[in-house]
């Protein structure tokens, strides 16, 4: 599901969840143990997140796993993705990077952009789809519009629309595009390890907080856990399931006028 390693000061995260690394709380579980290994091994200089997975970094949330779900697992789903994840990236004490190949959706985005760099090959692609099924691409309003500007964002987050590598690089969200991702993320890594421990965790340390917003979760993951337990988001789930169009329910005005 998730293995770890270490070589020459650099842990390698890899998923693998056959067949598109779809994420639960196991797997997340698993990822944040490999990401607290990380965390405290002081031998460890950077860190990279990369898979296994042919064609797939991930492809989000597990919504067969969704189907029926009550809130209070839903809310313990993103405690995890959101929450834990974001503040074990903050607090990781050395660099992270993120190898894209294949497709990256929804809570794999929300992987992806964890880590403080991307790297991605001619195959990787992008998406939020999430809209697609009912549900809130939510995290991704804390920080997208930071990155790619406010208009951008709210056409790739209320589209679903996916794009590839060379769109991503020219919005911003990814740093560089490689022939191959894994062989320049570890050529990047070992930049990064190179380096003075003490200058780049100080360093790191001031960058995450000048570019932090965790603040901005607790309003998003109610937001999705709203989203989910509505009717549109249960019938959003089963389509996908079952593998056909969804049917909406007219938006009611207690919807329209859902209280900020």
């Amino acid at each position: 599901m998730i293995h770890y390693e270490v070589e020459d000061a650099i842990a390698r995260i890899t998923l693998e969840s056959p067949p598109v690394n779809a994420l639960t709380i196991p797997m997340l579980d698993a990822l944040l143990d490999a990401l607290r290994r990380a965390k405290d091994d002081n031998d460890v200089r950077a860190m990279i997140l990369q898979s296994a997975i042919p064609r797939y970094f991930c492809a989000g949330l597990d919504l067969a796993a969704l189907q029926g779900a009550s809130a209070d697992h839903v809310r313990a789903l993103l405690d995890k993705l959101y929450v834990a994840l974001t503040d074990l990236q903050h607090d990781l004490g050395k660099p992270s990077i993120a190898a894209i190949s294949g497709a990256a959706r929804g809570g794999g985005m929300t992987l992806a952009i964890s880590c403080n760099v991307i790297v991605a090959d001619d195959s990787a692609s992008f998406g939020y789809p999430e809209i697609d099924v009912g549900l809130l691409p939510a995290i991704h309003f804390a920080h997208l519009p930071r990155i790619v500007g406010r208009h951008r964002a709210y056409e790739l987050l209320f589209t679903g629309r996916a794009f590839g590598a060379e769109e991503a690089r020219a919005l911003g969200l990814i740093s560089r595009i490689a022939v191959d991702a894994r062989a320049e993320t570890l050529a990047l890594a070992r930049t990064f390890a190179a380096k003075s421990p003490t200058a780049m965790a100080l360093g790191r340390a001031e960058f995450m907080r000048a570019n932090d917003y965790r603040a901005e979760l607790a309003p998003v993951i109610d937001a999705f856990v709203e989203a989910s337990m509505s009717e549109d988001g249960r019938e959003g789930v089963k389509a996908f399931a079952e593998k056909r169009k969804p049917t909406w329910k007219p938006t009611s005005q207690e919807a329209q006028h859902r209280k900020k």
